[in-house]
């Protein structure tokens, strides 16, 4: 059996070689990089979690875990800060142009950032759990296209950016989602405490900066095509294609979401102590490259 294996992770990494080229011998040997077959299964295990938990729980009552919430919300909090610090400070340290960075100018600094992005991959597996708690809360309306997409796109797609692109350009995106995830966790763990329901008005403006998110992302991608550096081109015009999808998915959740209810249905207040039995914890906000995909109830 582990032959088997041996061998069939010799074959996607020869394929992947091959497809992208030599990857970045900064990173060989980093947890989990050098072999694709741990994203691949993890990602495996969250799709099959998600058929299998819904199947178990269809018949159980739905779990508050409002202890295990406001851990896990004030944890994803932490490591955003963290991440957010360190990717300002490195990147800083390296003199990065905002325009275009290369992959190699900035000697250490480089991989003080790689450092941080790794962190960055890594934190997208640990957010396959804001599907489980949809699934072990039934909140399974909340598990659409557009959540799952983006939290099993991103992982993968992370995986490869470490494997040949760990520093450099990439940095951008990860900056701007990290602050946006400080926000949007923060409110995550405030709407577990009742009390703090009548300062949550500002659900509908963290929407609003994800979209922002995006576009900037896609400019910042964009300008390095106009005044190339010697970023790899092909990875560039695939990131602006990928976030170019989560645009107009998000677009349409944006829409479905804000623009199509009565604006007085819109501004009420919900009843105290019923947003995280019903999921208002999650309830408009996915996270990864930050997405918030859950539809309002």
């Amino acid at each position: 059996m582990m032959e088997h294996l041996k061998a069939f992770d010799d074959e996607i990494n020869a394929f992947l070689d091959n497809m992208f080229g030599p990857r970045d011998s900064r990173v060989r040997g980093w947890f989990m990089l050098d072999s694709y077959l741990p994203t691949f299964f993890l990602t495996v295990i969250y799709l099959l979690s998600i058929w299998l938990g819904n199947k178990y729980m269809k018949n159980r009552p739905a779990l508050s875990l409002r202890g295990i919430l406001t851990l896990y919300n004030l944890g994803i909090t932490l490591l955003s800060a963290y991440m957010l610090a360190e990717l300002i400070l490195s990147t800083w340290e390296g003199g990065y142009n905002l325009q275009c960075q290369d992959l190699t100018s900035a000697g250490e600094a480089d991989i003080r950032v790689a450092k941080v992005l790794w962190w960055y991959y890594f934190s997208k597996s640990v957010e396959f759990l804001d599907t489980i708690f949809f699934v072990l809360r039934k909140k399974t309306s909340q598990i659409t296209f557009l959540h799952v997409y983006h939290h099993a796109s991103m992982f993968n797609i992370w995986w490869c950016v470490l494997n040949w692109i760990p520093c450099g350009q990439s940095f951008f995106g990860p900056t701007l989602n990290s602050f946006i995830h400080i926000l949007m966790y923060s409110y995550y763990g405030l709407s577990v405490f009742p009390s703090m329901h009548k300062y949550l008005w500002w659900k509908k403006y963290l929407t609003q900066a994800q979209l922002v998110q995006f576009v900037l992302t896609i400019t910042h991608t964009m300008s390095a095509v106009v005044k190339p550096c010697g970023f790899p081109f092909g990875c560039l015009i695939f990131q602006s294609s990928y976030m170019l999808t989560l645009v107009i998915l998000f677009l349409n959740f944006y829409v479905q979401t804000y623009r199509k209810k009565p604006m007085k249905k819109d501004m009420q207040e919900p009843p105290a102590g019923k947003e995280v039995k019903n999921g208002f914890s999650k309830a408009y906000f996915s996270a990864a490259n930050g997405v918030m995909n859950k539809k309002a109830q």
